[in-house]
């Protein structure tokens, strides 16, 4: 009788750990989900920045330099966020 009442708590801690870990793998999921939204519209960002850099040619435009600057930090910016969540996304 005794090793039935270990087996059955022993199945119990089994369960237990199994709803944990699935309950761990639902949020990851969710996480993984929410990051891959964010680098998305940061992707968006990305190639609406380019499509402008594209069509402005800074050589030839009457941009001064703070604006060409500008242009580039915030270039730098979106590229340095989806670096990050990149990095995110691998640990």
């Amino acid at each position: 009788m005794e090793s039935f009442q270990l087996l059955s708590e022993k199945i119990d801690e089994l369960i237990k750990k199994h709803n944990s870990v699935v309950a761990d793998n639902k949020k990851l999921r969710a996480l993984i989900d929410g990051q891959n939204k964010v680098i998305q519209k940061l992707n968006k960002k990305v190639s609406s920045l380019e499509n402008n850099a594209v069509s402005v040619n800074l050589n030839n435009t009457g941009l001064n330099d703070e604006e060409k600057d500008d242009m580039k930090k915030q270039l730098d910016f979106v590229i340095a966020e989806i670096d990050k969540i990149l990095v995110t996304l691998n640990d």
